[in-house]
C-alpha cells in the first residue's frame, strides 16, 4: 500500500516561507553540524511529489539536490516546461491527490515524500498523509504562507516524539490518525 510522508520546517508562528516564497530566514538557521533527520527520512522514501511553487524554488539548484525521482503536480506546467538537465530527472503531471498516488502506486512505488504547503494541505484533506515529521524554526514571520489552511473536519495527530536541538529548532514527529 502506497503512504504520503511529510518532512517540513515550520516558523513558530506557522509559515514555511514568505509571502514572496523566499525561505532565507530557514537557511540562515540551518546548523550544518547539527543531523535533523532528513537523510535517514529520505532514505526510506520511494519517489518525491511536490507542488509547482516548491519546484519552482528548487529548479535553478545545481547540482540538483534530489536523489529519487521527482514528480511535479501541476495544471499549469508541462513536461516540456523542465530544464534540458532535469528531463530524466523530473516528471509533470496534471492529477488531483488519489489520481496522483494511483499512478505512483501503478509505478510501483510505496512511500511518497509529499513536499510544498499548498500539495500537503491537499493531501491532508484526502486523508493521503500518514505521518508528518515537522521543525519548528524559533522566528516569528508574521504573515507568509502557512503550513496548514483550512480542513474540511479536525484532522487527530498523534504526537510520537519531539527533539530539541542546540541551535533552538525543535522537531516533532506525528502520526495522522484515520
Amino acid at each position: 500500500m502506497i503512504t504520503g510522508h511529510v518532512f517540513i520546517a515550520t516558523s513558530l508562528d506557522g509559515f514555511i516561507a514568505r509571502s514572496d516564497g523566499d525561505i532565507a530566514w530557514l537557511l540562515e538557521r540551518d546548523n550544518a553540524d547539527e543531523d535533523h533527520g532528513y537523510d535517514a527520512f529520505i532514505a526510506d522514501i520511494d519517489v518525491i511529489l511536490m507542488g509547482r511553487g516548491t519546484f519552482e524554488k528548487m529548479r535553478a539548484i545545481r547540482p540538483w539536490p534530489y536523489t529519487r525521482p521527482v514528480v511535479v503536480l501541476s495544471s499549469t506546467m508541462a513536461q516540456s516546461d523542465l530544464p534540458d538537465d532535469l528531463v530524466e530527472k523530473v516528471r509533470v503531471a496534471n492529477k488531483a491527490p488519489e489520481g496522483a498516488m494511483r499512478m505512483l502506486e501503478n509505478a510501483g512505488h510505496r512511500k511518497v515524500y509529499v513536499d510544498g504547503g499548498l500539495l500537503i494541505q491537499s493531501f491532508l484533506r484526502a486523508g493521503l498523509i500518514a505521518d508528518m515529521v515537522i521543525t519548528f524554526v524559533p522566528v516569528l514571520l508574521g504573515e507568509g504562507r502557512r503550513l496548514f489552511g483550512k480542513v474540511g473536519a479536525d484532522i487527530s495527530l498523534r504526537l510520537e516524539g519531539t527533539q530539541s536541538f542546540p541551535s533552538g529548532l525543535v522537531q516533532s514527529r506525528y502520526r495522522v490518525e484515520a
